[in-house]
C-alpha cells in the first residue's frame, strides 16, 4: 500500500516521529487518522497504549480535533462579527482582491479543492506530462511525482491565500448541508500544484505550474 507523503509529512511536522509517521501515512490521510481509536493506532503502530510514542500520537491526534472544533466555534463568531460590521462599517467588508487585479495572471489549482490523493496524483501527472515529472520513490518503490522540481510559491502568497480561503468557504457550506461530507484535511493545501496562465496580446497565452510548499 503507498505511503502518503503529504500525509506522512504533516505529521512529522505535528511531531510524530518518522517511523510511527510512515506507518500511519499507509494508504490514509489526515481525517483517516483522525478517526482511528486508540487500540488501532497502538496495532498499527505495533506497540503498547502505555507507550511513549502511542501517547504523543494520540495527544496530536486529539489535539487536530480540538482545534477542528475550535475552528467551527470560532468561524461562527466571526460570522456574527462580520455581519454587525457590515451593518454598523460597510468599509470593513471591502477587501482586495489580489486575483482581481489586471497585472495579476489567472491562478488555480491543479483539480478540485477536496480530492482524494489518488485523484490529485493522476490530475497532477496529466497536468505535468510534457515534463516526464513521473519517477520511482526509492522508499516505496511507487510510482511519484518529482514536484519539488517545479517552481515554489509559499503559502502566504496573496493569492494563493484567497484560493485557500475560497476553497476553504465552499467546503464548510457543503459540511454544512451534509454532515457525513468529508472536510478538508489540515495543511490540505500544501504540496498542490497551482497553475498559471498568463496571456499577452503579442506572446499569446502562457502556462506555467508551481507547487505550493509551507516555506522556503
Amino acid at each position: 500500500m503507498p505511503v502518503k507523503s503529504a500525509t506522512k509529512k504533516r505529521l512529522i511536522e505535528l511531531g510524530v516521529e518518522e517511523a510511527a509517521a510512515h506507518k500511519l501515512a499507509t494508504d490514509r490521510n489526515m481525517a483517516d487518522i483522525k478517526k482511528m481509536s486508540p487500540d488501532e493506532v497502538a496495532a498499527e503502530l505495533n506497540v503498547s497504549k502505555d507507550s511513549q510514542v502511542h501517547q504523543d500520537v494520540m495527544r496530536i491526534i486529539a489535539d487536530q480535533g480540538s482545534r477542528r472544533r475550535a475552528a467551527k466555534k470560532s468561524r461562527k463568531l466571526t460570522i456574527r462579527a462580520k455581519a454587525i460590521d457590515e451593518y454598523d462599517r460597510p468599509e470593513l467588508s471591502i477587501r482586495f482582491n489580489p486575483l482581481n487585479h489586471v497585472m495579476v495572471p489567472h491562478q488555480e489549482l491543479v483539480g478540485a479543492a477536496n480530492i482524494s490523493e489518488d485523484e490529485q496524483y493522476h490530475v497532477e501527472a496529466e497536468a505535468l506530462a510534457p515534463w516526464q515529472l513521473e519517477v520511482m520513490d526509492e522508499e516505496t518503490g511507487v510510482a511519484r511525482l518529482a514536484k519539488e522540481l517545479l517552481p515554489k510559491v509559499l503559502i502566504t502568497d496573496p493569492a494563493v491565500q484567497v484560493i485557500k480561503e475560497a476553497a476553504e468557504a465552499e467546503d464548510m457550506a457543503m459540511l454544512a448541508a451534509d454532515p457525513d461530507h468529508r472536510p478538508l484535511a489540515a495543511g490540505w493545501i500544501a504540496d498542490r500544484v497551482l497553475k498559471v496562465v498568463r496571456r499577452s496580446p503579442t506572446a499569446g497565452t502562457a502556462v506555467a505550474y508551481r507547487l505550493i510548499v509551507e516555506g522556503s
